[in-house]
């Protein structure tokens, strides 16, 4: 400090023809301290009331600003006897975070970066090694809880888990507080404490032969050449540190020496103040200049921001400075918050909050030769900048950085599981089928994946599922289609014969004009078929189901006339005459299978209105597949299937009653054996179904009702047709009344 003021004074630029003056003491001096401070803010030994108006205020100072004092506790004692007359403190010192608060401290700037910083710079170095399990040892003043707070809050939203906190005090039992961080298992230290505290940790650390422990150090103490140099540092482990940049100032040695070679001392038993010419201590210029240089451009750069100030404000220019302008606290203070100017190659800036905007942190390193290694630094220019160099580090361990975990890091695709109440502790479980664990997001939950998507045992990401469907161009689908277009012109051939022989009693038992509606449905009910294939739509799920429910409706309730009439001309024609009358005057047939159709359309109506056809997503059956389908709602076609299975139902029981009909005649064996074939067609499907859901189940859907529609062409039509090609003798008159002739002799004998 006085080597910055006399460079000023001597100096014809900064504030020519203006000569600085001060007072200077030791802030912790128990003489000096509160004696100090009141000399400064007084006036002819008094010292202003709170009720003073205001015009008097500036009358009772005597001095524009005061440089210090510097720790944190110091400062937080005297700092509100200058704020009251915004009185600028500019401290090269005190880190403690609450200086940042203006409302509190409007007065207040610093040379030196908060705790805040300092806490920063902690936080990466031990992101960046990976450490998770630390332990905090701070010193019991507000520099050092102010530390442990800041460091708890910085470190909430990371993978580091604070198990222990410790406050350094002159009772601390070193002994059991090293026992139980290493019950703990705590490899990593953080000391944030004053120089001395530090050092009387560190020497008991050492007699207690800690060792095995990374140690980071605070910018107190990380250059304490007594600890560098002390036998057994080596035996405790590494020392990591972090210092203020050292800027080394010219001619400052020089005015070490020349100041030691000049003693002007009083009485040294009496405390004096000191002035420029003063030199009391015992130190000799070399014990000076070795000692910790961190803090020296601090100081400096605060004497010359105060300087500029008040050359700002005495309106300095061209070698001559304004002597009429009276110069007050708070206009220096308003020069200070604005001070931009270059000194040593810094520039010298301050934020809102008066912390300065210049300057880094050295991460330095307490090698093997007891010197402080830099091996890093941290920049808070504009845009932060950390760097560190892993090659320059010998760890304790060997080359190897030192771990520090509660518990080892789970593998790939397994979620941490919550072992206690730090985050660090838990146990790893594997995530199951189906879900992922994003380590990066949320390390403790297995996410499930999107329906999309799948992922098997232990994963870390999902994939994404193969959609698959039958396209029209899938042999099986090809075969099937050409069986559809087969049966519809079967379906044409045999309506051409038929009508050619419309008139021969073979057409005519089997139906005679029901053949053509009969086989007319069948073809409609191919229609379906063609819809199983390609890639699945709204309306491809209603034709799958509409044309075959509708028309097949009709197909069997024609069946279940025609085994109702074969039954009624040969059992029920003799014992119910009247009925079998009425039924042929009001054509019963017809009006049966009208009242079928119209009851299956108003039900398959209600049901799609009830119940929209949609697409449906298979993802249960195959995890890393999605089998397009459409949602077949049981529900809403309860009534049309029940319809079907009540006329399947008649149909069987009506053709089983004509079971011991004559030989050759066999329409209701044919209509019995085509249900049969039906039913068990179904029970295959249905049971194909529980069993498999992959994509060929639109094709084995699409094959039954393909089978069902075979049935009744092959084992009720094409004997008809066989008959009435290559067995024309018995598609007679005479012939089929003989057969019925033989029947009525059975049955009345």
């Amino acid at each position: 400090m006085r080597f910055a003021v006399e460079e000023i004074n001597n100096s014809t630029n900064l504030l020519p023809n203006v000569s600085l003056g001060y007072d200077i003491f030791d802030q912790c001096s128990e003489f000096q301290n509160f004696p100090g401070i009141f000399n400064l803010i007084s006036f002819n030994g008094s010292i202003k009331l709170l009720g003073e108006k205001h015009e008097n205020i500036f009358k009772m100072i005597k001095v524009v600003g005061l440089v210090g004092p510097f720790s944190s506790t110091e400062t937080v004692t005297v700092a509100p006897l200058f704020m009251l007359d915004f009185i600028p403190m500019v401290s090269y010192g005190a880190s403690f975070s609450a200086f940042s608060e203006k409302v509190k401290y409007p007065s207040f700037l610093r040379t030196v970066h908060s705790n805040e910083d300092i806490i920063e710079v902690i936080v990466n170095i031990i992101l960046h090694f990976k450490w998770q399990w630390v332990a905090f040892l701070n010193s019991a003043d507000e520099y050092g809880i102010d530390g442990l707070i800041l460091f708890m809050k910085r470190i909430k939203d990371t993978e580091i888990c604070l198990p222990f906190t410790k406050k350094l005090t002159d009772n601390t039992n070193h002994s059991q507080m090293f026992q139980q961080i290493d019950a703990l298992k705590i490899h990593i230290i953080v000391v944030f404490a004053p120089e001395l505290t530090s050092e009387t940790l560190i020497k008991s650390a050492i007699r207690l032969n800690v060792t095995n422990k990374v140690w980071i150090a605070t910018d107190t103490w990380s250059l304490n050449k007594i600890l560098l140099k002390e036998t057994g540092i080596q035996n405790i482990g590494t020392v990591l540190g972090l210092s203020q940049s050292v800027v080394m100032i010219p001619g400052f040695s020089d005015f070490i020496h020349s100041s030691k070679s000049r003693t002007h001392c009083g009485n040294v038993k009496q405390p004096t103040f000191c002035n420029q010419v003063c030199n009391c201590d015992s130190l000799s210029a070399e014990d000076l200049i070795s000692m910790d240089p961190s803090f020296s451009f601090a100081v400096y750069s605060a004497v010359y921001a105060v300087a500029n100030a008040l050359h700002n404000v005495l309106q300095c220019e061209a070698g001559q400075c304004n002597d009429n302008i009276t110069v007050y606290p708070y206009m220096v203070l308003a020069e200070l918050k604005k001070s931009n100017f270059m000194l040593l190659n810094q520039n010298i800036r301050f934020d809102p909050n008066g912390n300065p905007r210049f300057g880094s942190y050295y991460i330095v390193l307490w090698n093997q030769s007891g010197e402080a290694q830099r091996i890093g630094f941290y920049d808070f220019h504009t845009c932060p900048h950390f760097f560190m160099n892993n090659t320059k580090i010998q760890w304790y361990s060997g080359e190897e950085v030192p771990t520090s975990r509660c518990s080892p890091p789970c593998p790939e695709g397994y979620a941490k599981n919550p072992d206690g109440i730090h985050k660090c502790c838990f146990t790893c479980q594997i995530c199951p089928k189906g879900t992922y664990v994003n380590s990066t997001e949320d390390p403790y939950q297995c996410m499930a994946c999107k329906e999309t998507e799948w992922s098997a045992e232990g994963s870390s990401s999902c994939n994404l599922r193969l959609v698959e469907y039958i396209p029209f161009t899938d042999i099986g689908a090809i075969l099937i289609m050409v069986g559809a277009w087969a049966l519809v012109g079967i379906t044409l051939a045999m309506s051409v014969l038929f009508a050619v022989n419309y008139n021969t009693p073979v057409v005519r038992s089997a139906g005679g004009p029901m053949c053509f509606l009969i086989l007319g449905c069948l073809s409609l009910c191919s229609i379906s078929v063609f819809f199983y294939f390609g890639k699945p739509t709204v309306s491809f799920c209603i034709l799958r189901f509409l044309p075959f429910f509708l028309f097949y409706t009709v197909c069997i309730s024609c069946f279940v006339v025609r085994s109702f009439q074969i039954v009624c001309v040969f059992k029920m024609a003799a014992k119910f005459p009247k009925l079998h009358s009425w039924w042929m005057k009001y054509h019963g047939q017809w009006l049966v299978i009208s009242v079928a159709f119209v009851t299956q359309a108003i039900f398959l109506t209600i049901g799609y209105s009830s119940a929209p056809s949609r697409l449906y997503n298979e993802t249960v059956w195959y995890p890393d597949k999605i089998i397009l389908s459409c949602d077949f709602n049981l529900k809403a076609c309860f009534g049309s299937i029940f319809i079907l299975l009540s006329l399947c139902s008649l149909c069987f029981i009506f053709s089983y009653m004509g079971k011991d009909l004559p030989k050759n005649y066999n329409e209701a064996k044919a209509i019995t054996f085509c249900l049969l074939l039906l039913i068990l067609n179904w029970i295959i499907f249905a049971t194909e179904y529980m069993l498999y859901r992959g994509r060929y189940i639109q094709t084995f859907n699409a094959l039954a009702v393909l089978f069902s529609l075979y049935s009744f062409l092959l084992w009720y039509f094409i004997p008809k047709c066989y008959i009435i090609i290559f067995q024309p003798k018995k598609n007679t008159q005479q012939y089929f009344q003989g057969l019925i002739q033989n029947y009525t002799k059975t049955i009345s004998q």
